[in-house]
């Protein structure tokens, strides 16, 4: 998950998901699909959108994840809604970043060139267009079913790989 917005909403919805998943594995013996996690945690967000003396969930997520029906990626915003994505971004310039995307990212580019993709926009969002160290990284191989975390060395790769396919226009 990744999160804009007020962050201790976000610290909330994520725990909130965790209870959820962990409960639903309980009861039904089977891991929950990242759709439900994302449908669950926006009707919490709409519900207090409906009635005054409540204040409205201020955090929009990224969640992400690998279940039966393959890799899911969704959005939830304050509003209650979720929708699926390929790639999108969201917090400070979004929309350049969604832009960028939109013409680059490719359905079938491999794990190493999403990286690179995903670094080439931390950089067009961020003030900060040189280094790693504003940079983090995870992944969840589809194949061992891991989450881990990318190291600095692989970033720095990523990042090289980044400016010689997506030059920067601002120079």
């Amino acid at each position: 998950a990744a999160a804009a917005g007020y962050i201790p909403d976000a610290r909330s919805q994520i725990d909130n998901a965790r209870t959820f998943s962990q409960s639903n594995k309980l009861v039904y013996d089977e891991a929950v699909e990242v759709e439900t996690v994302a449908k669950h945690l926006a009707d919490q967000c709409q519900q207090y959108t409906q009635y005054g003396g409540a204040r409205p969930i201020g955090v929009s997520l990224i969640i992400g994840g690998i279940d039966p029906a393959g890799t899911n990626l969704y959005m939830t915003d304050p509003s209650g809604s979720y929708i699926s994505y390929d790639a999108i971004s969201i917090g400070a310039n979004s929309d350049a970043v969604n832009d960028f995307l939109e013409k680059n990212y490719k359905p079938e580019m491999s794990l190493d060139d999403a990286a690179a993709l995903a670094i080439a926009s931390i950089y067009i969002s961020s003030e900060t267009k040189e280094g790693i160290e504003h940079i983090k990284m995870s992944r969840v191989s589809g194949e061992k079913g891991v989450f881990e975390f990318i190291t600095n060395d692989e970033i720095t790769k990523y990042s090289t790989d980044a400016k010689a396919k997506y030059p920067s226009d601002d120079k």
